[in-house]
């Protein structure tokens, strides 16, 4: 009888590991295949909400318009990070190097990770990634019936917790060049 068991439990932690290797790659083929996305985003930063609108190409490029007062832009262009109060015309610049988006935004760098690390299925509802690079704790989440990146979690330049929801997600549209321009500084 208790080899039966231990036969039984064998057999379904093998079951269950291939099961989840098989997500894990179906999640990495579909990522691969994805060039750009176009999104509309919630953002929760210590309790506080911001909404708006992305685009991100691969690598490392971001433009995203804020749905706020201050119509706050955030670009980057793969080297360098700029984040514009278009009221007041104030900015700041980073090197993306010193953020978490250089991660979140290097898709080579994000399937490398996924390869790597233990998926966990949350809620029945999505699969999440969890890792930690240097200074960088990041979770990454998958929507659990679309293999579709549905948003990450991490700690920003400030030690703010940063949680981000995409929703309306479209993939691998034709983008305008040029929407990856850091905005002038004035």
């Amino acid at each position: 009888m208790i080899k039966k068991k231990i036969f039984y439990t064998i057999i379904f932690i093998l079951l269950f590991k291939n099961l989840n290797a098989s997500e894990i790659n179906r999640i990495i083929d579909k990522f691969e295949k994805t060039e750009n996305l176009s999104f509309s985003f919630k953002q929760n930063i210590n309790d506080k909400e911001e909404k708006g609108y992305c685009v991100i190409k691969y690598p490392k490029k971001i433009y995203c318009l804020y749905d706020n007062y201050n119509k706050k832009l955030l670009v980057s262009n793969g080297k360098n990070l700029v984040i514009k109060n278009q009221t007041s015309n104030q900015y700041y610049i980073y090197p993306i190097e010193k953020t978490a988006l250089n991660l979140i935004l290097d898709k080579k760098f994000l399937i490398s990770k996924i390869k790597n690390s233990n998926m966990d299925l949350i809620e029945n509802k999505f699969y999440r990634f969890k890792f930690i690079e240097k200074d960088n704790q990041i979770n990454i989440f998958f929507d659990r019936k679309t293999l579709n990146l549905i948003g990450w979690q991490n700690i920003d330049i400030y030690q703010n917790l940063v949680i981000t929801y995409l929703f309306n997600l479209k993939i691998n549209l034709l983008l305008d060049k040029n929407q990856f321009r850091l905005p002038s500084i004035d």
